[in-house]
């Protein structure tokens, strides 16, 4: 009896099939249906997913063969795999020097005729064989071979699609535990952050409105400096929070919204100031989720208002739809994007150096969570600017199904 070679590449290869943790698991109906249509085609009694370990043949499937492994130093899947890309085929293993006084030869389960296509993996590492065995000498046609090539491929498809549903859920499992962190790092941020910094903010605005004659201008301005720069943090903390935060959108209850009085209470939270023009789409209706548009619209809207050095702000909402999709626009007179710049506002933490109205800094977490909720709603958002002159950001939302 000749024993089976060991590949070049054996540690490599062991490696490779450890990867797919699927030796020692339980079987599997699709590879057990694999195995008997290759028994079916080829006539044979016996049919075989066959995976190479470092000392045994271990048998994922095994249909009409009662043992599910053998020594490797005996299997005829050991010297099949040597030879990747190939059908290994032996008619009449008594007549095969190679195999005619091996045990499973001589003795049960009698292997008289075998033929096992090498289950290569992407990487090129053959993992073991799909196999076929008759206890009589057997030739196949052209069909069958064909068939058992095919067949063999499809046992690597399934083992491929094991290993990326395994390594899905590890990283389901990483996200959850990645979510889990930053929820207890927003619980600290709001106790051990937001509190120390809306006392600094009470404490100046009280001094100042108590004291202001007890400091001279200078110190006025270093007053409004530390309230600033508190404002500051305090809406970069916000911004950080409302940005994580934005995730569970499926979670939000979707409803049918009167655009009217959306946009009307919508203006009750923002500080539109009195030289600002508004024009929004009144008579009409559509059905989403409230909540994640009045955030999209009061970061735009915001911003529209922040970054406009106009005598009159001018704003203009507009709505289209078509069977699948809304399509918002929201247009300002404010002083514009660089064409340059067009992707990177959309990106968390980016800034373009430029302050508002009130010479505040951007957090750059704005318009990086506007496109988050607006990607989360199946849709997307884009930005078109003249220079000084006008800024359009156009987006669409996927239509909800209404159950109404």
């Amino acid at each position: 009896m000749e024993k089976p070679k060991i590949p070049a590449n054996e540690k490599e290869r062991l490696d490779a099939l450890q990867d797919y943790h699927i030796l020692d698991t339980l079987p599997e109906d699709v590879l057990d249906n694999i195995a008997k249509l290759a028994s079916y085609i080829c006539n044979t009694p016996i049919a075989l997913v066959s995976l190479i370990d470092r000392d045994r043949q271990w048998f994922k499937s095994h249909i009409g063969l009662a043992a599910t492994e053998t020594p490797r130093e005996l299997a005829f899947c050991a010297h099949a795999i040597n030879y990747p890309g190939q059908l290994f085929i032996v008619p009449d293993s008594r007549l095969d020097s190679r195999f005619a006084d091996n045990p499973l030869v001589t003795g049960a389960p009698n292997v008289v005729f075998y033929a096992g296509v090498p289950l290569v993996n992407p990487d090129g590492f053959s993992l073991g064989t799909l196999c076929i065995i008759d206890n009589q000498p057997k030739n196949l046609n052209n069909e069958q071979k064909e068939a058992l090539s095919v067949l063999a491929q499809q046992v690597i498809n399934v083992f491929e699609l094991r290993k990326i549903n395994r390594e899905y859920a590890l990283a389901k499992k990483i996200l959850e535990e990645r979510n889990s962190d930053l929820e207890k790092f927003a619980s600290v941020v709001s106790h051990d952050i937001k509190s120390p910094l809306s006392n600094i903010i009470s404490f100046v605005d009280l001094f100042k409105m108590r004291y202001v004659n007890l400091v001279d201008e200078k110190g006025v301005k270093m007053l409004n400096l530390i309230s600033r720069v508190s404002y500051n943090l305090k809406d970069l903390v916000d911004g950080i929070l409302s940005y994580y935060r934005s995730d569970p959108i499926t979670l939000l209850q979707s409803e049918t919204i009167e655009l009217n009085g959306f946009f009307t209470s919508m203006f009750e939270l923002i500080k539109v100031p009195e030289n600002a023009e508004i024009i929004f789409p009144q008579q009409q209706s559509i059905y989403s989720k409230r909540n994640v548009l009045k955030q999209i619209f009061i970061n735009l809207i915001t911003n529209s208002i922040r970054y406009n050095d106009k005598e009159k702000l001018l704003i203009s909402i507009g709505l289209t739809e078509d069977e699948n999709f809304y399509y918002f626009s929201l247009s300002d007179n404010g002083i514009g994007i660089n064409e340059t710049d067009s992707e990177k506002i959309f990106e968390l933490f980016s800034t373009l150096n430029k302050t508002d109205q009130q010479g505040a800094y951007s957090t750059g977490i704005g318009l990086a969570t506007v496109k988050k909720l607006i990607t989360n709603l199946h849709g997307e958002i884009n930005v078109s600017s003249i220079k000084g002159i006008e800024t359009t950001f156009r987006f669409s939302i996927k239509k909800l199904p209404d159950h109404s």
